[in-house]
């Protein structure tokens, strides 16, 4: 008579955190359960190997798969594990397991009051108790989504709430109320954005506030505008969030609709002009007095009484290193004198003038001279030279003057003054 070859089990314990999942018995209290039973039937356990993850999703399981290849390769030929639903609750991995039975690589399935082998009857009792485990999953699931719908029209948001309310259970029921710490900084906070108030001056006053987030932390700039955008404060709240479903909330709204809607216009960011569409003369050539970064050109639209509209340029500190720098904005052509006055107040001999620049220079002398009988020096000429192209001149030669004479020029308060004394040649 043949010898059945000895059963080499690998212990399998397997604990979901879903809500579905709750009341399972959990991996310790397998493992103890299924040793006790082993210990009892005289099985050899190799090996214990256990995972928290759900199995609603085939071969989504990592410490599952391992166990199903080292059964292919023979390293385990049986299990052990609590009940059927700790192996399988969906129909791939329910296949593998009688795929493997069927290849004689997996003899026996042993659980707390069961015992499955290559038996048709036995294998078909294990398809069905993990079928069993599968179908109540998927009702569940069916009477969640339900019940969330459910609450949804009684008007109850079905997750947390946001800032300024708090989530409650009395008698068993949920609902929201107000939080009297941070609903009336919420309330603040649209009111003021309402007038123009930007983010980041809002997240600046809740700061220095006592204002914090349930966690103690403070609140980030993209939660401010998070918030701002939050229509369940009004009363309305879309479930799921994109579907297009929305409803009325059953909780106390904290702002009006019609102030939601003109904090919204103010949140509008209008379309900015397209990349190299204006050209800003002096950007990159000086530097802010205070934080050192680079001063930025940017364009301004003034209404007329006639209807039309006026184009200015002003220039401004990037703010990339201190967003609050408090250095002014000052005009382009404002701009444009202070430069040409440091430029006037430097000594000319002390200046590198270069092949085209230089070039530049004759080409300008050349033709004032048929207007002019004067005789000038060359610190003459170039001084007008500098007040000539500068007032109105090509931007772009306009900036090739300045990077040619590569002045360490910085904006302090409306005025523009030199980095050093002397300009090193």
């Amino acid at each position: 008579m043949e010898d059945k070859p000895a059963i080499k089990y690998c212990l399998y314990a397997r604990k979901s955190s879903e809500q579905d999942e709750r009341q399972a018995m959990s991996i310790d209290s397998q493992i103890k359960e299924m040793e006790a039973l082993a210990a009892r039937d005289g099985l050899i356990v190799i090996e214990t190997r256990q995972e928290s993850h759900s199995s609603k999703v085939s071969g989504s399981r990592p410490v599952f798969n391992q166990l199903i290849e080292d059964i292919r390769v023979g390293k385990f030929n049986g299990i052990i594990t609590w009940a059927p639903d700790r192996l399988s609750r969906n129909a791939g991995d329910l296949g593998m397991l009688v795929d493997l039975m069927d290849q004689n690589k997996l003899l026996e399935i042993r659980t707390h009051g069961q015992r499955f082998t290559n038996s048709p009857n036995e294998k078909f009792l294990l398809m069905i108790l993990c079928s069993q485990a599968k179908l109540e999953n998927d009702n569940r699931g069916i009477n969640i989504k339900r019940g969330i719908r459910n609450r949804c029209d009684m008007g109850w948001r079905p997750c947390p709430s946001p800032i300024g309310y708090q989530n409650r259970m009395v008698d068993g029921v949920k609902d929201i109320i107000v939080d009297p710490d941070r609903g009336p900084y919420v309330q603040e906070l649209f009111k003021r954005s309402a007038l123009g108030v930007s983010g980041r001056t809002l997240k600046a006053w809740l700061d220095k506030s006592d204002f914090t987030t349930r966690t103690g932390g403070r609140i980030s700039l993209s939660q401010v505008y998070i918030l701002l955008r939050s229509s369940f404060y009004y009363g309305e709240f879309e479930y799921p969030q994109g579907s297009g479903i929305w409803y009325n909330g059953a909780h106390e709204p904290l702002i009006s609709k019609e102030l939601f809607d003109k904090v919204q216009k103010q949140l509008i960011v209008p379309p900015k002009s397209k990349w190299g569409a204006n050209y800003f003369t002096f950007r990159g050539l000086v530097r802010c007095a205070d934080c050192g970064t680079q001063i930025l050109g940017e364009v301004k639209f003034k209404a007329t009484k006639a209807g039309g509209k006026n184009r200015h340029v002003y220039y401004h500190c990037s703010r990339k290193v201190d967003y609050y720098c408090i250095q002014p904005y000052i005009r382009e052509a404002d701009l444009t004198d202070q430069i040409i006055l440091v430029i006037k107040r430097l000594d000319y001999d002390e200046l590198t003038i270069g092949p085209k620049l230089r070039y530049k220079l004759n080409e300008y002398t050349l033709m004032t001279n048929e207007m002019t009988d004067q005789d000038r020096s060359e610190a003459e000429i170039f001084y007008a030279y500098t007040t000539y192209l500068l007032r109105l001149g090509d931007n772009k030669e306009k900036a090739e003057f300045l990077r040619a004479l590569d002045l360490p020029l910085l904006l302090d308060h409306k005025k523009v003054v030199l980095a050093q004394v002397a300009v090193v040649s």
